[in-house]
């Protein structure tokens, strides 16, 4: 099975990677972000997928997750490394630091983040919302690779496009939160629902606009971080990819659906069970 790998066009720019083809595939949600690239890495199959789409043209409350992650699914990818880029809601998270959260807060309103409905009801765990063998696996790679690391700790899931208030910022680090972003969450919750591994590489971009004597966050500012972080994400899915295991995840991200579906199998829709059947079809018959 492949390992798939959500992030800017810029990840799948390193020389290691040897680029097989690219591939527009359909979902029964519409279409994904961009074409999936597909390549070799360190010996194991990986597929990258623009999540803005190519150019950053896409807002993250326009962006198809379902579409996305369904479309990994539909390929054979088991495990997704997700790459994103945050703003810090703790002193000691400082720019230029990356951040392997293992917990999320919902603040999002305009989402549709199940691949459930239309005749078919499940309700899957999400207590501990990341793949805790693929967790251990890509911030271990992380250190190898020379970042500076905090393993663990809260992502807050914001509507956005706008950044917050500073009275948002501070609540949220009155809930302990230690990063904020726009679009993990999503994936997060599809990737479980999907059985697949899932992890975040959170790429801390500023203080967002808590921070006494910190300058507002300016995109400008942003995006020159992130083209410092291009480099060292690379450096991280190289290590990564190259001690991800194959099989059955240990942690059981691969059964989560086997007691989660609750509606009689006779009574779910035909085109239900169809469309879904990449994600349902080993329960659902």
């Amino acid at each position: 099975m492949a390992i798939g790998v959500i992030g800017g066009s810029g990840l799948y720019g390193m020389k290691e990677l040897r680029v097989r083809k690219t591939q527009r595939i359909k979902t029964p949600f519409g279409a994904p972000s961009d074409e999936y690239v597909f390549g070799r890495l360190n010996g194991k199959d990986v597929v990258f997928l623009p999540r803005h789409g190519r150019g950053h043209r896409i807002l993250p409350s326009e962006l198809n997750f379902r579409a996305n992650i369904f479309g990994f699914k539909k390929i054979g990818v088991s495990r997704i490394i997700s790459v994103s880029a945050v703003g810090s809601l703790k002193e000691e998270i400082h720019p230029g630091h990356i951040v392997f959260p293992d917990q999320f807060i919902d603040r999002t309103f305009a989402r549709n983040s199940t691949f459930f409905g239309k005749g078919i009801v499940a309700h899957v765990s999400f207590a501990d919302p990341v793949c805790k063998d693929l967790l251990k696996t890509t911030s271990e790679a992380a250190q190898r690779a020379g970042a500076t690391v905090h393993t663990g700790g809260t992502y807050l899931n914001m509507e956005g496009p706008q950044f917050s208030t500073r009275a948002e910022s501070r609540l949220y680090r009155s809930w302990g939160a230690s990063v904020i972003g726009m679009t993990n969450l999503n994936e997060a919750k599809l990737a479980r629902e999907a059985e697949i591994c899932y992890v975040t590489i959170a790429l801390s971009t500023d203080y967002d606009c808590w921070y006494e004597g910190e300058e507002e966050v300016s995109t400008a500012a942003i995006l020159e971080v992130i083209r410092k972080n291009v480099e060292m994400s690379q450096k991280i899915i190289i290590e990564a990819v190259r001690d991800v295991g194959e099989g059955e995840c240990p942690a059981g991200c691969h059964g989560m659906l086997a007691n989660s579906i609750l509606t009689d199998p006779k009574k779910i829709p035909a085109k239900t069970k169809r469309d879904l059947k990449p994600v349902i079809g080993k329960y659902i018959r």
